[in-house]
């Protein structure tokens, strides 16, 4: 399914690759220098949102805030495609919160849907920051944790339920939460909801819920599942994108080495992390938790600024906890599996290294886009063996650019590959190529099956022996027996 994905390209994405842009680059001048005028007072936001916007130091709106803002007060179906890091949160977020306004009733009257806990944290925690000065009930739910807590809170009345499908379809069957209320639909980041199969527990959503409503819709990306859902649900929607699909953020600058080994990469970390003023708040992104946790037992060896692994196989408090001391500089780094690329919102993060290239692409573009937010420079560093250097292909073509590449400072040691690693790499590098040419076999084709052969006991092997003819000799071997003696 994965690969399947990862060939929807457009046409234009096989031609040449650009290269990546210059700091600097022009853009429409015309309408950027109208929307840089804009302020939120524009949006004749109330008192209140005004006062919390200004007190949490935002200035002025995001590209994606000037756009989307508009279209939601007025009523519209809005189908949102923004990057990561853009602010599509406070995009969906301060019209929603003019439109719920003050706490009212018992049930819901707004349900935004998110594929991560991390993410229903973070919406969460910034509609607690935007509402600051409202009588507004907002209320998270995920798995990971017992049901219990949350079921508690929603039975103590609500105005905004932020959820993950899988635990909102728990608790309605329950009997627990009650939707008919409902006048708002967010689907935040939509791409990743279908990564991680939840269109079943979307589509049960959108039979529950009342057809007379008004619904949101982002994702970084859009294939074709995304549009396929957008056609369900979204009633004459307005089509804000604010950037190319899957584009990374400009502000983040992009660099590739090529390492050939597992090794190498963990020397290549030790001498980049040396420039403790410049590496100063690193997220490290594997792909297996295996890796996560060696990355992190490295750092935590050395010792240099204190570390937290984030991946499947921790707790719910505990990644939470992880991400906070993160947060909050408590630690110097944080290593984390794909669960974190996104809903994490920390914009002081100097740079994101991608210690193993992500096999969904998209991902890629997710991960970077936790450096360089808030409008602030960031840097992305990926690490790429042999075998990772065609998934890296693939990527330049999703973004459209290719990423610059640097060699091996002299100084950080190359190891030898293990034999382990290398069969490891050798067998990716040949399912890549079978699946460029399906007859190529490469040197890890199947075995030729051999014949079975039937497992007789030994009686009945020596007497099938004796029907043919032969018979012991003195020497313990067989011979023919003599016929026709005379």
């Amino acid at each position: 399914m994965i690969e399947e994905e990862n060939e929807n390209l457009t046409p234009e994405q096989d031609e040449t690759i650009p290269a990546a842009p210059t700091e600097g680059a022009a853009t429409e001048d015309s309408e950027e220098e109208t929307d840089a005028q804009l302020t939120f007072e524009d949006f004749k936001l109330n008192k209140q949102l005004l006062n919390a916007i200004s007190e949490l130091g935002y200035e002025k709106p995001t590209p994606v805030q000037q756009q989307t803002i508009p279209l939601a007060l007025a009523g519209h179906d809005v189908m949102g495609i923004a990057q990561t890091g853009t602010g599509k949160t406070a995009a969906y977020v301060l019209p929603l919160l003019m439109k719920v306004k003050y706490a009212q009733g018992k049930h819901p009257r707004a349900l935004i849907l998110a594929p991560t806990r991390e993410l229903v944290l973070q919406i969460e925690e910034n509609i607690q920051k935007f509402s600051a000065y409202l009588d507004l009930r907002t209320v998270g739910i995920y798995g990971g944790v017992g049901p219990k807590s949350q079921i508690e809170r929603i039975q103590a009345g609500i105005d905004i339920l932020v959820a993950t499908p899988g635990r909102l379809m728990d608790i309605y069957r329950k009997g627990e939460v009650i939707l008919k209320e409902l006048k708002t639909l967010v689907l935040d980041e939509a791409d990743k909801m279908m990564d991680m199969g939840f269109m079943p527990q979307i589509r049960q959503i959108l039979e529950i819920i009342p057809r007379k409503r008004q619904n949101l819709l982002f994702s970084a990306t859009m294939h074709e599942r995304v549009h396929i859902l957008s056609e369900e649900f979204l009633e004459f929607p307005m089509v804000v994108e604010v950037t190319p699909q899957a584009t990374p953020v400009e502000t983040v600058s992009q660099v590739l080495y090529q390492v050939p080994n597992l090794r190498t990469k963990i020397a290549l970390l030790e001498y980049l992390f040396k420039d403790k003023e410049t590496f100063n708040r690193v997220m490290i992104f594997t792909r297996s938790k295996t890796n996560a946790d060696n990355v992190s037992s490295f750092l935590d060896r050395k010792g240099e600024g204190g570390v937290r692994v984030v991946h499947g196989n921790k707790g719910q408090n505990t990644r939470i906890n992880a991400v906070e001391a993160f947060r909050d500089g408590e630690v110097r780094y944080l290593v984390a599996t794909d669960v974190a690329a996104r809903g994490i919102d920390i914009t002081d993060v100097s740079h994101v290294i991608n210690f193993d290239v992500p096999i969904i692409y998209e991902d890629y573009v997710h991960r970077i886009g936790r450096t360089g937010r808030a409008e602030k420079t960031g840097a992305a560093i990926t690490f790429a063996n042999e075998a990772e250097l065609y998934h890296i292909h693939r990527i330049e073509k999703l973004i459209k650019m290719q990423i610059p590449q640097e060699l091996l400072p002299e100084e950080v040691q190359v190891y030898n590959t293990p034999f382990d690693e290398q069969q490891e790499i050798a067998r990716e590098l040949d399912n890549q190529k079978r699946r460029e040419n399906p007859e190529f076999k490469g040197a890890f084709h199947e075995k030729k099956a051999h014949p079975k052969r039937e497992n007789i006991g030994k009686g009945a092997k020596v007497r099938d022996a004796k029907k043919a003819g032969w018979k012991k000799t003195k020497s313990g071997g067989a011979s023919k027996s003599k016929r026709g003696k005379r």
